[in-house]
């Protein structure tokens, strides 16, 4: 069941762990309200400030999940989703006064020397739109992919320019994207967090990029690795009947002790975790076991090549979370932090995540579930047109003020191009897209009005998009 939160900590949380009566015996404590507030959520019963039952979407969204391939370091632009066919006229000369004027100071590097895409654009799809040779199979798909050409912001840091691609702030002690979806909408699995987190490579951002924030502790992302969660094994010696009297036991001096500090959303969300552990135990080696998913599958997705074999992986994952009913899976991919030799960096990530997302997009379509799950392509920022570190093999530098992110599935238009950046892709000229009116669109993917979702905190009715966004409805067609 999804549902919408516009009251503090209304999620959906499951089957009720208490009987009834001892929900209301509880219901002035905080952990049995939070119990209480899923019980009656379940039943219709809570109404919104707004009038509408919590549960009720604000209005009809077609997805209901949603993975994120977060590419870490910052891919170029311009060498992959971008093609300026200027630059490679203007290779090795300084950006025209003309196109300079445009540029905001951001920008670290001086405005020299320019650097030619050393990758052929190729016309894929029906719709034709030109795709860098690097992403030869994911290419094939742009049909169902919509680019963001003309993404943009002002922090040319890789960190806190994560944090703004994941928690619309730059500052880092906001919730992320996921936290916010896992907090509004629920899981359709009790059995399994709501938010997974599965990294590959160097990342910048780390924890506050899946972060809870504010939020409830309880929703932040839970970090897992191929193997499946840490720590999950049953206990030596223990059975589940005593494993769950001893859980029953720890539950009761916890509940004791958050009677003395109500309101503690840590102490809130160990209690849920053991609780939420001891049901893992059954559902999660299930759902991270892939010894059933045919060679096929497993070849679709890279598995069988060394060089996609990680992310491949991830990315069936992937799958088999949606198949599952987590609402937000983050698959970071770090790594695309070229600032000497661009090939030599670029060429390898590529071959690490092409086949992969190729494989996520065909299996989702093939399966019914294309339509339900938003795919989200990007990373922090893009990279400067002009060349870093001169030699025979130069990279490029952070450029935040315009870079290309894309989206899939989830009702999402395919085969089209939104925004555009000036003619050698340092700026975004066409139809700005700040990250917050990023996730401003992927809440109305959902179904949610930016608006709607929020959390009080310090007196004040706090929103995914902090200030708001402006939702690109160009996207949806």
């Amino acid at each position: 069941m999804s549902q919408i939160s516009t009251s503090q900590d209304c999620g959906n949380y499951g089957a009720p762990v208490f009987t009834r009566r001892e929900l209301f015996q509880r219901a002035g404590l905080g952990f049995g309200t939070l119990a209480l507030t899923a019980l009656l959520a379940e039943e219709k019963r809570l109404v919104a400030e707004d009038g509408n039952p919590v549960g009720v979407p604000s209005f009809h969204g077609k997805a209901k999940n949603v993975i994120l391939l977060f590419m870490g370091g910052g891919p170029s632009q311009v060498d992959t989703w971008d093609p300026k066919p200027e630059l490679a006229k203007l290779n090795g000369q300084d950006v025209p006064e003309s196109i300079a004027r445009g540029v905001p100071r951001i920008a670290r590097s001086p405005l020299k020397n320019l650097f030619a895409a050393p990758y052929q654009f190729i016309p894929r799809g029906k719709s034709g739109i030109l795709v860098s040779e690097l992403f030869p199979e994911t290419g094939k798909l742009v049909d169902d992919i919509c680019v963001l050409r003309s993404c943009r912001h002002g922090s040319p840091i890789h960190a806190p320019a994560e944090y703004l691609a994941t928690t619309g702030s730059q500052v880092g002690d906001r919730p992320s994207l996921g936290s916010w979806l896992y907090y509004g909408l629920g899981s359709e699995n009790r059995n399994l967090p709501g938010f997974l987190v599965l990294l590959t490579g160097e990342n910048f951002g780390s924890a506050p990029a899946w972060s809870a924030g504010f939020l409830p502790a309880r929703f932040q992302g839970t970090v897992v690795k191929p193997e499946g969660i840490p720590n999950l094994a049953m206990p030596a010696g223990f059975t589940p009947e005593n494993r769950q009297t001893q859980l029953d036991l720890i539950a009761q001096l916890n509940q004791h002790h958050l009677e003395r500090h109500a309101g503690n959303s840590e102490l809130e969300a160990r209690i849920r975790s053991y609780e939420l552990a001891f049901r893992m135990q059954t559902a999660a080696p299930e759902a991270f076991d892939l010894s059933k998913e045919t060679a096929e599958t497993k070849k679709l997705y890279g598995i069988d090549m060394k060089e996609s074999a990680e992310y491949g992986t991830h990315c069936l994952l992937a799958r088999r979370f949606v198949e599952r009913g987590v609402r937000f899976i983050q698959l970071r991919c770090g790594g695309w932090d070229a600032h000497g030799d661009l090939k030599k960096n670029h060429d390898p990530q590529a071959k690490k995540v092409d086949r992969p997302i190729a494989g996520l997009l065909t299996d989702l379509k093939r399966r019914g579930l294309l339509e339900q799950t938003l795919v989200i392509w990007g990373g922090e920022f893009g990279r400067t047109p002009t060349a870093e570190n001169k030699g025979p093999s130069p990279g490029r530098d952070h450029s935040p003020s315009g870079y290309s992110m894309w989206l899939a599935g989830g009702g999402v238009k395919g085969g089209q191009v939104i925004g555009a950046t000036d003619p050698v892709g340092y700026a975004a000229v066409e139809r700005p897209i700040h990250p917050n009116d990023l996730h401003a669109t992927i809440l109305h993917a959902l179904g949610i009005d930016q608006h709607k979702l929020y959390y009080l905190h310090n007196n004040r009715q706090e929103l995914v998009t902090v200030n708001g966004g402006q939702v690109v409805k160009e996207v949806f067609g």
